[in-house]
């Protein structure tokens, strides 16, 4: 047998062998189902369990976010909790929910919180342990990580009655555009 068809059997023997799917599974190795973004690189909108809400829609969650509203429905004080700039999903919010740039998000916070439009400014945490952490502890908070940091501890809330990763949410890692 020449070198050339053997070559040839060898490459067909690995690309076969590649697409059969991992056991368990129905479809081929690193295949995401259509319209499903990877766990990976969606976003988790997260509150204390004891939080009533169980579903905001895309303008509820951008007016709280914003600011704009600042109690729950039980009368908690809201507290919005952010990762630290140049986290990307942090990015991803700012762009998503907020449609702002950090520069203008800052700038936005500082002007409504010093003419008094505002109650406070998203506290600031470091990482996403520190925000399951922190969402775990205060009643009233609300924060983001992605779905693959998410645990039980917590409430994942649906937007727009679509949970994190379904085929029409909103807040990937990635966003296309904002909504």
């Amino acid at each position: 047998m020449p070198r050339i068809t053997i070559v040839l059997l060898i490459l067909a023997v690995i690309v076969t062998v590649s697409s059969v799917p991992s056991a368990g599974t129905t479809q081929p190795v690193g295949l995401e189902p259509q319209g499903s973004p990877a766990a990976d690189e969606c976003l988790a909108i997260l509150v204390n369990r004891s939080n009533p809400v169980e579903n905001l829609s895309f303008a509820e969650l951008r007016k709280v976010f914003l600011g704009e509203q600042n109690h729950w429905s039980d009368g908690r004080r809201i507290t919005v909790v952010m990762l630290e700039s140049g986290k990307p999903e942090r990015q991803a919010v700012l762009t998503v929910i907020y449609r702002m740039e950090d520069k203008d998000f800052n700038a936005y916070f500082l002007h409504h919180v010093f003419t008094g439009d505002i109650h406070a400014a998203p506290t600031t945490l470091a990482t996403p342990t520190e925000v399951l952490k922190f969402v775990s502890n205060v009643q009233g908070a609300i924060g983001y990580v992605r779905t693959t940091a998410a645990d039980e501890t917590l409430k994942v809330v649906r937007v727009d009655s679509v949970l994190p990763c379904d085929k029409d949410y909103s807040i990937h890692m990635h966003p296309k555009s904002a909504k």
